[in-house]
């Protein structure tokens, strides 16, 4: 079994097709019709990752991804079938991973599941800079001791910017290496990116410790590792 899949999403015949189809591929795949089925799911469960619509009765995607983020880091996709730019930067804001509008391919949903559940299986040692520890093979951050809820977006961000501190980072650069094709490229996304990121490690960008913004040019790792290399 890839992993376990829980699409949130009103239209049984979309969620039905997707279901034969993920579970053709290999994933377990729950499925829930409203926002507050799907949290509860998301409880009783633990899926890997949610697939989650914003048009939902009730409380809608976007309310739904607030809830999720406030209780866990589990990987959410969501869907728009407006396609609007806002719709995404909002989607981002509140702890989305990546986004897809309707009408899609189910094969492309099933690359960008494996995309966001494939990464980073590292093996190396954990990185101490201060009060911020980061531990690449178990995909944790710690603050002050503190772990830090970063979604899979997030961590891979700061684990790029680690791995190429003393270089500044093109939003271009960031783009194709945290995300490939899997995200339009529109350089809010990267923005939102990194402010979710400052957000939960607590970094004021006009005094960064950890993350600097390079005016025109981009973003750099500036935390100091405890053993000065």
């Amino acid at each position: 079994m890839r992993g376990r899949v829980l699409i949130i999403d009103d239209d049984r015949k979309l969620s039905g097709l997707l279901a034969a189809y993920l579970g053709g591929s290999g994933f377990e795949v729950l499925t829930a019709g409203n926002a507050d089925d799907g949290l509860r799911l998301l409880r009783s469960d633990h899926p890997d990752i949610v697939v989650l619509d914003v048009m939902l009765p009730g409380m809608d995607g976007f309310e739904a991804c607030r809830a999720i983020r406030k209780a866990s880091a589990v990987p959410i996709i969501m869907l728009t079938a407006r396609g609007d730019v806002t719709d995404r930067v909002v989607g981002l804001e509140l702890g989305a991973d990546d986004y897809m509008s309707k009408p899609f391919e189910p094969r492309e949903l099933v690359a960008r599941i494996q995309a966001i559940l494939r990464r980073g299986r590292s093996t190396e040692d954990v990185w101490t800079f201060g009060a911020l520890r980061v531990d690449p093979q178990r995909r944790s951050a710690y603050l002050n001791e503190q772990q830090v809820p970063l979604t899979t977006a997030e961590f891979d961000l700061l684990e790029l910017l680690i791995r190429s501190r003393g270089r500044v980072l093109s939003r271009g650069n960031i783009l194709d290496q945290v995300k490939g094709e899997t995200w339009d490229a529109f350089d809010r996304s990267i923005d939102v990116l990194v402010s979710r990121l400052r957000q939960k490690l607590d970094d004021d960008p006009r005094q960064p410790r950890w993350v600097r913004t390079v005016r025109g040019s981009g973003y750099a790792f500036v935390g100091v590792p405890d053993d000065g290399a």
